[in-house]
């Protein structure tokens, strides 16, 4: 693992999106923390993962899918960016184990607990469910979750948003961390994690309306 190559990319990607958009960050000292946690967003378009990287002011990394390194290139893009896949379709040991030793490092790590891009309608910001596994990984580590909402980074599907106009308005906001207690039940932790989503879109829509 090196950070050389996340460096390289994000000095050379962060003046594209620097000059495109006027994103709107709340609470943006709360992912600078020190220290290890789980960093765990809403998930809406593949720009969720730069636009974070861009907003955090930490490197993250994430946990990716395993459809995306079947593609060669894509495996050793995001292998360098220190992202790794995920195995949606069994309990993989694996990966927890990579997850809990970066997190043991201090790192801080990218998670989506939908499991993959979801429609908004059908997303945990509109009382979808989450997976558990990120409650459970908070608990082994003993890490904090933040819970971070997205919103407006599809803009970027559209090759119009790439002009340097300041048009992209996405934001982001993010959460109070939520301390685990590795004896606390885990539905319970969920409906703890569910409810800030639902409070933190609240707060982002309304800051996003405002002119």
């Amino acid at each position: 693992m090196s950070d050389w190559f996340y460096n390289l990319v994000w000095y050379t990607f962060w003046p594209a999106f620097g000059v495109s958009s006027s994103p709107i960050v709340l609470h943006p000292e709360r992912p600078r923390r020190p220290g290890a946690y789980l960093l765990a967003a809403n998930h809406l378009s593949p720009f969720d993962v730069p636009c974070l990287i861009k907003e955090s002011g930490r490197k993250l990394d994430f946990v990716s899918i395993t459809e995306v390194f079947t593609n060669p290139f894509m495996a050793w893009f995001y292998g360098n960016m220190n992202a790794f896949p995920l195995d949606r379709g069994r309990v993989d040991l694996g990966t927890t184990r990579t997850i809990l030793d970066r997190l043991r490092q201090g790192r801080a790590v990218g998670i989506f607990p939908e499991g993959g891009i979801r429609k908004e309608e059908n997303s945990v910001l509109s009382g979808g469910r989450i997976k558990p596994g990120v409650i459970r990984l908070a608990q082994l580590a003993n890490v904090p979750i933040i819970p971070a909402v997205l919103l407006g980074t599809s803009a970027y599907q559209r090759v119009l948003s790439w002009a340097p106009l300041r048009r992209v308005r996405y934001g982001i906001n993010y959460g109070e961390p939520i301390e685990p207690n590795s004896g606390e039940n885990v539905d319970a932790l969920e409906a703890q994690l569910r409810a800030a989503y639902r409070s933190l879109h609240a707060e982002l829509v309304a800051a996003m309306s405002s002119p």
